[in-house]
């Protein structure tokens, strides 16, 4: 699914002490783990290059060090949105392009070049270092703290705050104090150039924002150009093949009784019937045609019932498992209209394309609509598989009108079977 992220708005919903307070405790933590976590890195990257032609143990090694860039790179991303509530959208898994080992390496391979997971680890490596010296300041304050009483021990010379050689007892609560506000200034310091680094790095610029905003909106008016072109050449193809001869076949049958009625009416009584049955079977095939361009049932009674009587018309047995509200698992709740018609005709499109090609002796269809209002389905038969997208084809109508509701499309189709394709699309229910 396209995600979009909206322009960081400025930090003020916390008040300006306690996040300073919240980065400061953040860094100290990421400097605690950071070290432990880029050493884990480290050694999956040196492992599984060392173990790369050991009977494949390298490149399970490699494989799990992808994941866990993404899961560090997740971690981060979800930290600063978090730390500066800024709106900001979640690092996701790059989807399939093609069904398949072949699409889960391709989906593997553009994750591991994907620039915004390595933009949230390259902060993470700069907040670990910025941790590791915001702990040697906190015990720089912790230190300081020991020698301003350094005079009531007694003793002539105490250790620097960080270190240093000695110090005469008698300026120690002095330098402690100036240790403490020195400290305490760097640490504060370092979250602000903590919190400039990571706006900058993490969260996308207004500039990069309308970039893909303007990308996400060509892509999906050239989805919706061309589902509404294959959807145009469909309509055409059904009324030549279809509708366009019966009518003249019609047309003919009538003249041809019209110029028998004088001279044998038994014959043009029976063309007339003939052309009669011709005229009814024309007004189904537009009845089905018009129903393949606007489901009427969809807008009066919502998509479970438009779904019902789809399957009940479908040539192959359709389980149908809809649930429309995700509270109660029920089927009552709506969601909207683009979103309903999208996912209505890709799975009217699937059960045709199944019923034709698949040799499939069962369909199964399951929608859901989700929290945070997304619409997924997912319809599987256990035909033959080898399905793929053909340009002008069923399943790039189905990708293309999935794509211009601003939806993801996925299809597996293995040869032998089964074939599954899910869609989830965005919706204002």
């Amino acid at each position: 699914m396209t995600t979009q992220t909206a322009t960081p708005p400025p930090a003020t919903a916390t008040k300006p002490p306690l996040r300073i307070v919240l980065t400061i405790l953040h860094l100290a933590g990421i400097g605690v783990i950071g070290g432990f976590i880029f050493a884990t890195l480290s050694g999956l990257l040196g492992t599984g290059l060392g173990l790369l032609f050991a009977a494949g143990v390298g490149i399970v090694l490699l494989v799990g060090l992808v994941y866990a860039l993404f899961g560090v790179g997740w971690f981060e991303v979800a930290r600063v949105g978090a730390l500066y509530r800024t709106p900001i959208a979640p690092l996701r898994w790059r989807p399939r392009d093609r069904p398949g080992f072949v699409g889960w390496l391709r989906a593997l391979g553009r994750q591991a070049i994907d620039g915004r997971m390595w933009r949230a680890l390259a902060n993470f490596a700069i907040t670990a270092v910025l941790g590791w010296i915001v702990l040697r300041l906190a015990w720089g304050v912790v230190w300081s703290i020991v020698i301003c009483f350094a005079p009531l021990a007694g003793t002539d010379t105490v250790i620097g705050p960080f270190g240093g050689g000695g110090i005469d007892a008698t300026w120690a609560p002095l330098i402690g104090i100036l240790g403490i506000a020195a400290s305490i200034a760097g640490m504060i310091g370092l979250a602000l150039l903590h919190r400039v680094i990571s706006l900058a790095v993490v969260i996308r610029s207004r500039e990069a924002e309308l970039t893909e905003r303007v990308r996400t909106s060509t892509a999906q008016r050239e989805g919706a150009v061309r589902a509404a072109d294959l959807e145009r050449t469909r309509i055409e193809r059904d009324l030549h093949d279809g509708v366009q001869p019966r009518l003249v076949s019609v047309g003919m049958t009538l003249g041809l009784a019209q110029q028998k009625i004088d001279n044998d009416p038994a014959a043009a009584k029976e063309l007339i019937s003939e052309a009669h049955t011709s005229t009814k079977a024309a007004i189904t095939e537009l009845r089905q045609l018009a129903r393949g361009i606007h489901a009427s049932v969809l807008d009066d009674r919502g998509l479970d019932a438009a779904l019902s009587a789809l399957a009940s018309r479908s040539h192959i047995p359709v389980s149908l498992d809809v649930r429309m509200d995700p509270s109660t698992g029920s089927g009552t709740q709506r969601a909207c209209r683009d979103a309903e018609a999208a996912v209505y005709f890709s799975i009217a499109e699937s059960l045709t394309n199944a019923a034709k090609h698949s040799r499939a002796s069962e369909t199964r269809v399951t929608v859901r609509l989700r929290e945070g209002g997304v619409l997924w389905a997912r319809v599987e038969d256990n035909g033959m598989g080898g399905a793929q997208v053909q340009p002008g084809g069923g399943l790039d109508g189905i990708a293309n009108r999935i794509l211009a509701a601003g939806g993801t499309f996925r299809l597996e189709s293995p040869l032998g079977g089964p074939t599954s394709l899910e869609v989830n699309v965005p919706c204002a229910s």
